[in-house]
């Protein structure tokens, strides 16, 4: 007889987000599994660094505070709870909810999963011959002459699926991949295989979905007029079947909106090339078909999946020098000529651009010419240096910019007083073979089981994507208009990356929109991109393009100059840029005034 679909609620799309979503969430309707994301790749070097603080921290500390407002509930309900809270030290985080419970007069059964944490192995893993090469250039980790503060493989679900087995009410997990909070869960529910790829992969859809919690449910999304509960998003459900479709919905009487498009703005987040590695399947997206089956609940279906990678990466920080930003004001006229004499004037104080390792100015243009308001008549010069030595970039770089305040330009005047200066940590994704990866789980009972990789069914070929739609005549005339007129657009980082998923909503628009947004045309829209490799996939069942841009975000998060650093507006900055468009594109895709 097949189960009923498990129903998963996330609570958490990273560290640092809504606090009440937990009790929101348990107290909002029916789950099975409350889950919650908190690891970013940023995230492992703030967990570091809190970690040279106090060596018994390395957790998201906010999970504990919203487990005392749940845990009692979750208990007396059945509901699981899984997260990957435990960051650097899920020991530790596990250790602190026993006491939470003792306190609270509970006694739940937690487990925790140990293994992705290679940092003390760098070495000997070099030494073995894996060079551990950053996954974009090819560099070799030796050749750059570093030492990663954090080295941690993505870990798959099974150690999640043998803790509940095992009777665990909680699982704190450390690096697992995201998607491996709904697999684990889905998979113990059901009782499936490891060789069940496609439902697997139908899992990993979903867990992608709801991994960053509102963004799924009207959050972030580029048609907000079709969002009308402007209240704060309910934090998104997928109901997981036993054949791993699923439907994405959210609590009765909460805010935002589930639609085949703001499910569409989640699948292109944060992605590459259509087939999409999880440690325990590879999921092909332009597989997935979408259906609206009643308002705020979309199923997603048909997800093929094939054997999993025989490689698994390895997210590593290192600590890059030191940083430092500080922005001048310019007002009025003759913005350019002002910029070049400030620029000029902190340079010479400080020495040239070459007193430091690396200097990034920006002139941000937001002045309009005979400006309403004082404030539309000011342009931003941003400058930011960086040193391997913190003396050069801090207040000897900040108290230098404010010698400039009374000899420069009129009207100059900075955003911020003087500012010291911060780390900042570099990036380095690398993969190393699968086989050397040994995933931990220690029970309730406080007993040790090693996951191992299990072998795996011979691949029998890709699935094979549907063919493209017909092509349809797209003729002129066109009209010069907002690309956004019938695009949506979702963007995001992936390490040193970003990724851009362009989509829309019928046949007619997708024909014109594969033909025309080619990698140049995108190069000519995105200036930043012009010297960058660019990467396009295709993904027709979402009527969707997806573009990488490598490098756009230099050495990662932590070391972007970047005024977006995790790249969250160019997707709509692209939506802005007037091109022609037929006519009977925007006819048959205007959305309601």
């Amino acid at each position: 007889m097949t189960s009923r679909p498990v129903r998963i609620g996330n609570c958490s799309g990273f560290y640092g987000d809504r606090v009440a979503a937990a009790r929101e969430m348990v107290e909002g309707g029916p789950i099975d599994v409350l889950t919650g994301d908190y690891l970013a790749e940023l995230t492992m070097l703030i967990l570091w660094k809190a970690k040279q603080k106090d060596p018994g921290a390395g957790y998201a500390k906010t999970f504990l505070t919203q487990m005392e407002q749940v845990l009692g509930t979750c208990l007396d309900r059945g509901i699981r709870v899984v997260t990957n809270a435990g960051g650097l030290n899920p020991a530790g985080l596990a250790e602190r909810l026993t006491e939470l419970a003792e306190r609270l007069g509970l006694a739940p059964r937690i487990a925790y999963i140990e293994g992705d944490d290679l940092t003390n192995t760098i070495d000997d893993l070099i030494a073995a011959g894996h060079p551990l090469a950053h996954m974009d250039t090819g560099r070799p980790l030796a050749d750059a002459g570093v030492k990663p503060v954090t080295a941690n493989v993505y870990l798959g679900g099974w150690g999640i699926t043998e803790a509940l087995t095992a009777g665990a009410d909680i699982v704190v997990c450390p690096r697992v991949t995201d998607a491996s909070l709904v697999t684990g869960p889905a998979a113990w529910w059901h009782g499936w295989a490891r060789t069940d790829y496609d439902p697997l992969a139908g899992a990993v859809a979903a867990g992608h979905i709801i991994e960053c919690g509102p963004q799924a449910t009207g959050g972030n999304y580029s048609w907000p007029h079709e969002v009308t509960d402007r209240r704060y998003p309910g934090f998104p459900i997928a109901e997981v079947a036993a054949d791993g479709s699923s439907a994405i919905t959210k609590h009765p009487n909460t805010g935002g909106i589930v639609s085949v498009d703001t499910v569409t703005a989640q699948l292109l987040y944060e992605i590459a090339e259509p087939a999409y590695p999880n440690p325990d399947v590879v999921a092909h997206f332009d597989t997935i078909t979408l259906t609206q089956q009643q308002p705020d609940r979309v199923r997603v279906s048909d997800v093929r999946g094939s054997a999993p990678p025989d490689t698994a990466k390895v997210a590593m920080n290192y600590v890059g020098g030191y940083r430092n930003t500080m922005t001048f004001v310019l007002t009025g006229l003759d913005i350019e000529d002002k910029a070049a004499w400030t620029e000029g004037l902190l340079f010479d104080i400080l020495g040239g651009k070459d007193t430091f390792a690396e200097t990034d100015v920006r002139l941000m243009r937001f002045d309009t010419d005979d400006a309403p308001t004082n404030e539309q008549a000011t342009a931003h010069l941003r400058i930011t240096v960086k040193d391997p030595d913190a003396r050069k970039v801090g207040r000897a770089f900040s108290g230098a910019v404010m010698e400039v305040i009374l000899a420069g330009p009129a009207g100059l005047h900075t955003t911020t007083p003087p500012t010291a200066e911060s780390a900042y940590g570099v990036y380095w994704p690398a993969l190393i073979p699968a086989d050397l990866i040994e995933q931990r789980v220690v029970l309730p009972d406080g007993t040790t089981r090693t996951i191992g990789r299990a072998e795996h069914a011979p691949a029998t070929g890709q699935p094979v994507p549907p063919p493209h739609p017909a092509t349809v005549a797209v003729r002129a005339p066109t009209r010069t208009v907002p690309l956004g007129r019938v695009c949506a657009a979702r963007s995001g980082d992936k390490g040193g990356n970003a990724n851009i998923g362009v989509w829309v909503r019928t046949d007619t628009a997708y024909a014109w929109l594969r033909d025309y947004l080619t990698v140049d045309r995108l190069r000519t829209l995105i200036p930043e991109a012009a010297p960058l490799t660019v990467r396009r996939h295709e993904l027709p069942n979402l009527r969707a393009l997806n573009f990488v841009l490598v490098g756009l975000l230099g050495e990662g998060v932590a070391a972007s100059v970047r005024p977006d650093p995790q790249a969250k507006g160019l997707g709509e900055y692209l939506r802005s840029r007037h091109v022609p468009i037929p006519v009977t594109v925007l006819e048959e895709n205007a959305p309601p005034s």
